[in-house]
């Protein structure tokens, strides 16, 4: 499914970016894979920021689930920054 979003919309398109969000979601939650969800979460983030702002859902969704990982996966560093840099975030 990904694959085919990125050929058709683009990396960056909104619909791409959900399911690379939605594809995070299943290696942190399902596989436990908190390396390839981080990976994930920081490109679906990065394209949220780029294409949206900080100040939309889908980006502040993304930050909070990116941060849920990190502290689970024991990233204090990574964790504080991206609490640092959206404030909205409460985990």
């Amino acid at each position: 499914a990904l694959k085919g979003k990125e050929k058709m919309l683009g990396k960056t398109h909104p619909e791409t970016l959900d399911t690379v969000m939605n594809v995070a979601i299943v290696y942190n939650g399902g596989l436990k894979d908190y390396a390839k969800a981080k990976e994930l979460y920081q490109r679906a983030l990065e394209g949220y920021e780029a294409q949206q702002g900080k100040d939309h859902a889908s980006t502040k969704k993304c930050a909070k689930n990116l941060a849920i990982c990190l502290g689970v996966a024991g990233e204090k560093l990574k964790l504080r920054k991206i609490i640092d840099e959206h404030p909205h975030i409460m985990i």
